[in-house]
């Protein structure tokens, strides 16, 4: 059968979620073409001859890109056989089958596809089996220069992606792989994750992005991997993100994660109000992100920390003090402009809507935005969060730095000059630097 894989994006990396089902597919005889719509059009004559399309929808950003690209076939093909795949393809199931989509598959999805492409039926849109994966199958994609960069020392790299591990084993309220997995997490075995990366290398990769939920799900796991990568690939340097929660509790791990090459660690930090943390159950609080800093900078490690800067219950003293405290610890270069810049999303199946101090805040769902939709008691936060959204994505284009652009955000957001910044410091950063719970960009949804 011929069989089309599609991805909308995924964080300017090749997709993993492409990847490895062509490796399953290819091996059953299909006849495979992958297709990232974040690097080239949709070519649709050719996908509306596959008799199976299938699109992978790992985030919310992949999810709303998706839409009118499904609409554009079905108006084309009015029986093309559309599955929808990954994390947010279940959470969002009575939208996708309302426009047309026949099959869902979330979680563990090589096995189910490969068997919808036999002519299975798909039994249940999750599934959390245990797979023996395969190499992934990489040859369908771009090159590796036509994808996110690592800009370090002046320097630029060629960055390859894969993943050691999905799921995890966390319940975080705010979470999108929460809904899907449950605190199940799985593994990608040693040898298919070293490769898929010594094939990557092979390409030109000079760093790996691990990107893992949480890469210390299962630390020794994923230090067998990293240690036998440093072996084989001496000047291999790579990230991988990890909970404030792991990087205290595995803090002895961390100089080796710095022996083997990893630049800088993602975590997600969210917010620096203990209230908050606890509504959304992060699992750490605010002491912890500054022992996390601590501790990071110890190790040699650079710390990139995200936020959801915006929530139901951020005050404007709260957002002023995570600006506050990134001057304060000197952070100012590491984090990404538009983590400054995140507004809540609550998608359907989301834990936060067994809270009920999150539902007596919640409108409608909106399903153009799949997200529950929520104004702030402060009328001055949900005017300055879009604010600053454009200033971030006017800035983005000019080429502006980060500390340009946190300079602007500062003084929209401060009754006060902004203090003096410690000298710049060269920090490791990806050129494509959106996360999954932000929303398209302009750009990116006038290229549907």
């Amino acid at each position: 059968m011929k069989v089309a894989l599609i991805s909308t994006y995924e964080l300017g990396r090749q997709p993993f979620g492409l990847a490895s089902p062509a490796a399953w597919l290819g091996r059953r005889g299909h006849d495979i073409t992958c297709i990232d719509t974040s690097r080239e059009r949709l070519p649709l004559d050719q996908v509306t001859q596959a008799g199976l399309i299938a699109f992978y929808l790992p985030m919310h950003t992949a999810t709303r890109l998706a839409v009118p690209l499904i609409q554009r076939i079905l108006a084309a093909k009015p029986d093309a056989n559309i599955c929808c795949y990954g994390l947010y393809a279940p959470m969002n199931e009575p939208l996708l089958r309302a426009l047309g989509v026949q099959s869902i598959i979330g979680g563990e999805f090589e096995q189910r596809l490969a068997d919808l492409a036999d002519g299975l039926p798909n039994q249940s849109a999750i599934s959390l089996d245990r797979l023996h994966f395969i190499t992934p199958d990489r040859s369908h994609f771009p090159a590796l220069s036509g994808y996110a960069t690592l800009s370090i020392n002046g320097a630029i790299k060629k960055v390859g992606s894969t993943e050691a591990s999905r799921g995890c084993k966390y319940l975080c309220r705010h979470c999108p792989v929460v809904p899907v997995y449950g605190g199940a997490f799985r593994i990608v075995q040693r040898d298919v994750v070293l490769a898929d990366i010594r094939q990557q290398v092979a390409m030109g990769a000079e760093h790996i992005t691990f990107g893992d939920p949480d890469f210390f799900n299962g630390p020794t796991h994923s230090i067998s991997i990293v240690e036998a990568m440093h072996d084989e690939f001496p000047g291999l340097t790579y990230d991988a993100t990890i909970k404030i929660e792991h990087l205290l509790k595995h803090r002895d791990i961390l100089p080796r994660l710095r022996k083997t090459g990893c630049l800088f660690i993602i975590s997600a930090v969210e917010s620096l109000n203990d209230q908050i943390l606890d509504l959304l159950e992060k699992g750490h609080t605010r002491a912890d992100f500054l022992e996390a800093v601590r501790l990071t900078r110890e190790a040699g490690l650079t710390l990139t920390p995200t936020f959801v800067a915006f929530t139901p219950w951020t005050t404007l003293g709260d957002y002023r003090d995570i600006l506050e405290t990134l001057v304060q610890l000197d952070l100012v270069d590491n984090v990404a402009p538009i983590q400054l810049a995140i507004r809540l999303l609550i998608p359907a199946g989301s834990r936060l809507l067994d809270l009920p101090a999150a539902r007596e805040r919640l409108g409608e769902f909106d399903s153009s935005a799949l997200s529950y939709q929520w104004r702030h008691d402060d009328p001055e936060l949900d005017r300055l969060c879009p604010e600053i959204q454009r200033l971030i994505q006017r800035e983005e284009r000019k080429k502006s730095s980060r500390r340009e652009i946190f300079a602007q955000i500062w003084a929209l957001a401060h009754d006060r000059p902004l203090p003096s910044l410690a000298p710049n410091t060269a920090i490791p950063s990806m050129s494509e630097p959106w996360y999954c719970c932000a929303e398209p960009t302009t750009e990116q949804l006038s290229q549907i």
